[in-house]
């Protein structure tokens, strides 16, 4: 089938799944305030000092009687009538204070009020999905917010992603996408946003590692006898991938492009079916997330040829790259990042960064990407947009030389 067959591409994800994080804790404010002892004022009762209810002022001001016999302090009018004009008036005039304290701590961080929601331009149990439900807990406590992640998707990801690109830049609305769409306004003849100046980047989420597979009957254990099959048999060799132009598609092609060799893609509707055809070995080639190929391999499904990336992946040191194996320049992976509309505030972008950038360099965060197959990536929104920058470029040259469209 054609490289410019009209399919609509799926994402790069991994297989859909269950799991959610562990241990996300809820905020501070909206715990319940079981630890406070009899009689006590628990932490999350406390009003702020410079606010403090005029009740309990009165309180605390007003002494205690011993028996019938008078009072323990003087006569002054305080101790008669309760707190003075003075104590009232004060305590009266900070109460607006203790009311806006919460919105003051926000505005500090631009943090806007309500909920904030992530939209995921993929169907549930994808990866981008997964990684959205993962930081929406850890966000929405340091928000003081809650975040929730809206599933888009359609047309390869492009109606979500232009359904960011139209809304209010006020923090309220942000887009968790992998590299997928920056790949898009060279594949699709018209795309409804600029990968560059319709978003702002907040930081890089995650990598993921893709590896180049064979079914074991392939008559090739590494990258380069791949490339001298396909060179012996031109046009007779096909691989598959989830769609045309995700990342296995055109790790694929770029692969081709580097050896000169030609074979033929074959695009499916989804990494499922595509991955049946290769096992069942009516597909030569294909390329997959490390985490879903390893244990395919282990089983004796597939064969492991070469990673896609620049260095060896921590769960498969044995396979070396392609670059390792004669084919510098062939590299491909997968990036995560979370965006938001352009005219985003610089003060949210910050907190923002900063909040998950705390986030990602936790143990537990670690572990929990590496269990669906990511590596946590952060830095500064800078660090992402130059690499937006740079994939858009090397992309659109690599699938304007392979001619492939997914119009």
């Amino acid at each position: 089938m054609a490289c410019g067959t009209s399919i609509s591409a799926t994402s790069c994800s991994s297989d859909p799944t269950t799991w959610w994080p562990g241990g996300a804790t809820t905020p501070r404010g909206l715990r319940p305030c079981s630890r406070a002892r009899p009689g006590s004022r628990p932490d999350c009762a406390r009003m702020p000092t410079t606010g403090r209810d005029p009740r309990y002022a009165a309180a605390k001001q007003t002494p205690a009687r011993r028996g019938a016999a008078g009072r323990t302090g003087g006569t002054s009018m305080t101790d008669r009538h309760g707190p003075g004009r003075r104590h009232l008036a004060r305590a009266a005039a900070l109460l607006p204070l203790a009311a806006l304290a919460p919105r003051a701590a926000r505005a500090q961080g631009r943090i806007p009020d309500g909920p904030v929601t992530i939209i995921v331009p993929y169907t549930p149990g994808t990866g981008p999905d997964i990684l959205g439900r993962l930081i929406a807990a850890p966000l929405g406590s340091r928000f003081g917010q809650p975040v929730v992640v809206d599933n888009r998707p359609g047309a390869s990801g492009n109606i979500g992603t232009q359904f960011v690109a139209r809304a209010a830049p006020d923090g309220r609305t942000l887009m968790l996408q992998p590299n997928t769409f920056i790949m898009n306004p060279s594949l699709f003849r018209q795309v409804p946003y600029d990968p560059i100046d319709s978003f702002v980047p907040i930081v890089q989420l995650s990598t993921g590692d893709l590896v180049m597979v064979v079914n074991p009957d392939v008559p090739a254990r590494n990258a380069k006898e791949l490339a001298d099959l396909a060179r012996a048999k031109p046009g007779e060799l096909d691989y598959g991938s989830p769609g045309v132009g995700t990342p296995q598609h055109l790790a694929m092609a770029l692969f081709g492009l580097t050896a000169n060799v030609t074979m033929n893609h074959v695009p499916y509707r989804g990494a499922a079916p595509s991955l049946q055809d290769l096992i069942g070995k009516r597909l030569v080639a294909m390329v997959l997330p490390v985490h879903t190929a390893l244990p395919l391999a282990q089983a004796g499904q597939i064969r492991l040829l070469a990673l896609c990336g620049d260095k060896r992946s921590d769960v498969a040191p044995d396979v070396p790259t392609l670059a390792e194996s004669g084919f510098p320049g062939a590299q491909a992976d997968l990036w995560f990042g979370l965006f938001g509309p352009a005219g985003l505030p610089a003060e949210f972008v910050a907190r923002a960064n900063a909040d998950l950038n705390a986030w990602l360099a936790e143990p537990r965060t670690r572990d929990a990407l590496l269990a669906q197959g990511m590596k946590p990536a952060g830095g500064p929104p800078e660090a992402l947009g130059d690499l937006a920058k740079r994939d858009l470029a090397r992309w659109a040259e690599v699938i304007k030389r392979g001619n492939i469209s997914a119009d």
